[in-house]
């Protein structure tokens, strides 16, 4: 079933590259929305695989915005948004 979640941190297109091409395999294709704040996302995801996103979302440092997180676990997924930025941005400059 579509549905559509709300993440923290998504700030540009190399974030948004970063979310599809981290999730296409286990979730298949994702669009993000950039348009929007806060930024959401949309696929075709089962309920009982809900809990799985929301950790992957996490460890890429994109947490939905439901996720409620200590302050260092906050710190944490903003760090790792800064990698997973740089990433998507150079990926998308050399085009994987």
């Amino acid at each position: 079933m579509q549905q559509i979640f709300e993440v923290q941190n998504v700030k540009c297109g190399g974030c948004a590259n970063t979310l599809i091409t981290a999730l296409k395999e286990e979730f298949g294709d994702v669009t993000v929305d950039l348009e929007v704040n806060p930024r959401k996302i949309t696929l075709d995801i089962e309920d009982n695989k809900k809990e799985d996103l929301k950790l992957k979302l996490r460890s890429l440092g994109y947490p939905l915005t439901s996720d409620e997180l200590s302050g260092f676990d906050k710190a944490a997924t903003t760090a790792k948004s800064f990698v997973s930025c740089a990433v998507g941005k150079f990926n998308v400059a050399t085009g994987k």
